[in-house]
């Protein structure tokens, strides 16, 4: 880690990386940007997988006082990580054959089949707790009447992936058993709740002659405000949302797996406890003895002894982490490897048959409706994330080391 505190910067930035010649030009602008903002607490903190984001880095940290950043926080609000190891041998499924191919390929083949992907939704309504909650509440959304049909609409969206960086996996750890890997978010209603509130932020930012210049990015709301804590109750419906959609495809693979492992093998399949945590969310801590809201977007907390989940890129490496509490990054990590290709940067430098020769060389059955942009999310565009974790290991402890065995995008 090292510190940059200069004639560019009002707070200092620690960044968990070697060097500045590690840093992308603009991720550093952005950077220098989240210094100047008055209501900082401490430091800004930049994560090893950190690069340029929309208004605030992505593998950002900050802790603000009496203030909430629609876009320090991002569009997809609650991003985050579900996960299961199960006693399963990798080795005892991988070449067992069914009606559908590989048993690895039927168990792909039907998550795709029972899980909407990419802009796909359900054909009718999902069972949700949180969207039925919230309906049961609905004074306390009233104020916003342009967000309120993302409450129902959340109904068919609920328990599906999306696209993007998001996936499903099947991986083998270091001794061989078979995990259980989810990266999704709060789907449309996560967007629309930070682009709806970072509109509102602007136009109050203009109104109060702001120090925090529009083009930033970074328009803030204070807590006390009633733009604040209307969006203080979204961002945490998006939140609980994004929590038990990914919550709700993990029973399903889990149910697939059961089902076919079991019919095909014998083996009684047991899963282990389940790790669900956030990565794209701001929430109100005490750190250094004062109480703030940390916002960390592209980011997991790691408290002492708290266990999060850190993947890779397809065809890479994940890791399963316990935190130790470091203070100085407000009890964060990264969230995962960090890209170093933008998407058209990955499609211009990659071809989708090198990323298809490369998967099949590992082994990785990859389940994907088209594979025409399959370059974007391939290993090549993400820094290695064996180095990111050396570059963190004073703010997790590896658990397990995972390895994709196979992969559904959307």
């Amino acid at each position: 880690m090292f510190v940059l505190y200069n004639e560019n910067t009002k707070f200092p930035v620690k960044i968990w990386l070697k060097d500045e010649k590690q840093l992308e030009k603009n991720c550093l602008e952005q950077a220098y940007h989240l210094s100047q903002l008055p209501f900082l607490h401490k430091w800004v903190c930049l994560m090893p997988d950190t690069h340029a984001g929309k208004g605030m880095p992505i593998g950002g940290v900050i802790a603000a006082k009496d203030v909430i950043i629609p876009n320090a926080v991002g569009v997809d609000i609650g991003c985050g990580m579900d996960f299961v190891p199960t006693n399963i041998k990798v080795e005892n499924i991988r070449r067992i054959q069914t009606g559908n191919g590989t048993l690895i390929q039927a168990v792909i083949g039907n998550i795709m089949r029972m899980i909407p992907l990419n802009t796909e939704r359900y054909k009718v309504p999902q069972e949700s707790k949180v969207l039925d909650q919230a309906g049961r509440e609905i004074e306390k959304y009233e104020d916003d009447k342009e967000l309120l049909p993302l409450i129902e609409d959340g109904y068919f969206q609920t328990g599906s992936l999306g696209g993007g960086n998001h996936f499903i996996e099947l991986q083998e750890d270091q001794e061989g058993y078979l995990c259980i890997m989810i990266h999704s978010g709060s789907r449309h209603l996560g967007k629309a709740v930070c682009d709806y509130f970072h509109h509102k932020a602007r136009e109050l930012n203009r109104r109060w002659y702001s120090q925090v210049r529009d083009e930033y990015g970074l328009s803030f709301l204070p807590v006390e405000t009633k733009e604040g804590r209307q969006y203080i109750r979204w961002m945490n419906l998006a939140m609980d949302y994004a929590f038990e959609n990914r919550g709700r495809m993990l029973e399903k693979t889990c149910s697939i797996v059961k089902e076919l492992i079991e019919k095909h093998t014998g083996s009684v399949v047991v899963f282990g406890t389940e790790i669900n945590c956030h990565h794209n969310y701001a929430s109100l801590e005490n750190h250094y003895d004062a109480n703030v809201w940390v916002h960390r977007k592209g980011a997991v907390r790691v408290r002492q002894g708290e266990l999060a989940v850190i993947p890779g890129a397809m065809g890479s490496y994940s890791y399963m982490v316990e935190g130790k509490g470091n203070k100085e990054s407000f009890c964060s990590s990264s969230h995962g490897a960090g890209r170093s290709y933008s998407r058209t940067g990955a499609m211009e430098a990659f071809s989708t048959e090198k990323v298809m020769v490369d998967l099949k060389e590992q082994g990785v059955v990859l389940g994907k409706r088209k594979k025409n942009d399959v370059a974007e999310e391939c290993r090549f565009a993400y820094k290695d994330i064996d180095q990111v974790m050396a570059q963190q290991s004073d703010l997790v402890t590896p658990i397990r080391k995972l390895k994709t065995v196979g992969v559904v995008k959307g």
